[in-house]
């Protein structure tokens, strides 16, 4: 009597978003948490695979040749900053951005200095024709002999023109509009996306062919498509910035070959893009006299300090209920402190309109700035201006205690490189270690303690 062979049949119903897979449909994932991304998958059948014959031997780690791994500088210094070095053979980096950040404008530059090199480099358009293209590298002086360019939507066309040109660099813009005729759906895509990302992947490890993937974002600023291109890339880079601003920060979200702490800074303008050695000058305002409000602070980007400017200003008002309003800062955070202000420190600031923000459209989230926000609103509650050569920084805590932060050090020294003479900084156990000739430092327990040594 013939045997039957019997197949597991599992879940048919897979999340838009993040790929979670369960056996009937829900309106939420169960993953994300997103509304309305479950949809039909159809049958899936869970199959085991026999094992091959090994066509590459396993080697010991000792006899692995890492220099072929070893990083290749762009020209980019704030690139190569973030990367850890600049671009590793093989590696596959995503990009993402919202729409008009400057993220093709900024590997449009990035292909120019590689194909200076003499290495060839394709750049593969699927929003743009090849005329747009060109028309936006002279723009920006981002014109090369070894850079060419191919307007493409079809995975089978775009890895044609790989076999062709056998680039050292791809681009990719974007990843959302390649599509595969050998996989159902439309382009961008969760089939799509995950198809034509793991075929580049595949090109780029078989080449040793550094790839770049430009991304969308959602609304919400997450990277479009699945969750599965983030696990799958090397690198994951989020290029953001206020779109009434000129500066564009790069970070890296997952480095596989370097650092996640560090950031890089550039100015978006009509020439180009330009990497920015020292953007501190970009949050300060310059003023002839003090004015009251407002508080210089230094904050940490990864490992780079940033100095910036927080100003506050309080209006008398009449109505039932005080409004409260933010700009470049956590809005749930400066109500916290002004309930501090008032609790701890008895300043009555509940009759009073509060406008705090930061200058350049700089966001400081660190709370390591809550102490130059504390001061800045009681310098406009006083009317009195801080010292124009001071600067504050330290988190502060309900109970009105101003906690120690990390880099109190690196903090200062980059307060003195820019001309300032004193700083208010949390009192810490081992100090605030070396400290500048010629520079001041206080250290306060409290926040009332601060109040009273400035006011």
């Amino acid at each position: 009597m013939a045997t039957k062979t019997t197949r597991a049949k599992t879940a048919n119903y897979r999340c838009a978003e993040c790929g979670w897979t369960t056996a009937k449909w829900v309106g939420r994932c169960g993953e994300c948490q997103a509304w309305g991304t479950v949809e039909e998958a159809g049958e899936v059948i869970a199959r085991t695979t026999a094992a091959a014959t090994v066509a590459r031997p396993a080697q010991r780690i000792a006899d692995v040749d890492s220099t072929t791994a070893a990083y290749q500088a762009t020209g980019v210094d704030e690139l190569d900053r973030v990367l850890g070095g600049g671009l590793v053979p093989g590696a596959v980096i995503l990009l993402a951005g919202e729409p008009g950040v400057g993220k093709s404008t900024l590997l449009l530059d990035v292909a120019a200095k590689v194909g200076n090199l003499g290495r060839e480099v394709l750049y593969v358009t699927g929003e743009e024709s090849t005329a747009q293209v060109k028309l936006r590298a002279e723009r920006i002086g981002a014109v090369s002999d070894f850079l060419y360019l191919s307007a493409e939507t079809d995975l089978g066309q775009a890895l044609g023109q790989v076999e062709q040109v056998k680039p050292a660099l791809l681009i990719v813009d974007s990843v959302q509009t390649l599509s595969s005729a050998a996989v159902d759906g439309s382009a961008g895509g969760v089939s799509q996306v995950r198809e034509v990302a793991a075929s580049l992947i595949a090109a780029a490890k078989e080449r040793n062919m550094t790839t770049l993937l430009v991304g969308h974002v959602t609304k919400d600023g997450s990277i479009a498509g699945p969750r599965l291109l983030e696990h799958l890339v090397d690198v994951v880079c989020q290029f953001d910035g206020d779109r009434h601003s000129r500066l564009r920060l790069l970070r890296a979200v997952k480095n596989r070959y370097g650092p996640t702490d560090e950031v890089g800074c550039f100015d978006l303008t009509e020439e180009g893009i330009v990497g920015l050695a020292d953007p501190s000058g970009l949050f300060v305002s310059r003023t002839k006299e003090p004015v009251s409000g407002t508080c210089i602070t230094v904050t940490l980007e990864g490992k780079r300090p940033l100095v910036a400017e927080v100003q506050a200003l309080l209006a008398e008002t009449s109505n039932a209920q005080a409004r409260r309003a933010t700009s470049g800062l956590d809005s749930s955070r400066v109500a916290m402190l002004l309930a501090v202000l008032q609790q701890r420190a008895s300043m009555n600031l509940a009759k009073d309109d509060s406008y705090v923000a930061t200058v350049g459209g700089v966001k400081l989230s660190e709370p390591a700035t809550d102490l130059a926000v504390a001061l800045a609103v009681a310098s406009a509650k006083m009317n009195k201006p801080l010292p124009a050569q001071l600067i504050a920084f330290g988190e502060v805590g309900l109970a009105g205690e101003v906690r120690p932060i990390p880099g109190i050090a690196r903090r200062i020294q980059e307060a003195e490189r820019l001309g300032f003479t004193h700083a208010v900084v949390p009192a810490s156990p081992n100090g605030p270690g070396a400290v500048p000739t010629g520079f001041h430092v206080r250290e306060v327990s409290t926040l009332t303690e601060a109040l009273k040594l400035l006011f």
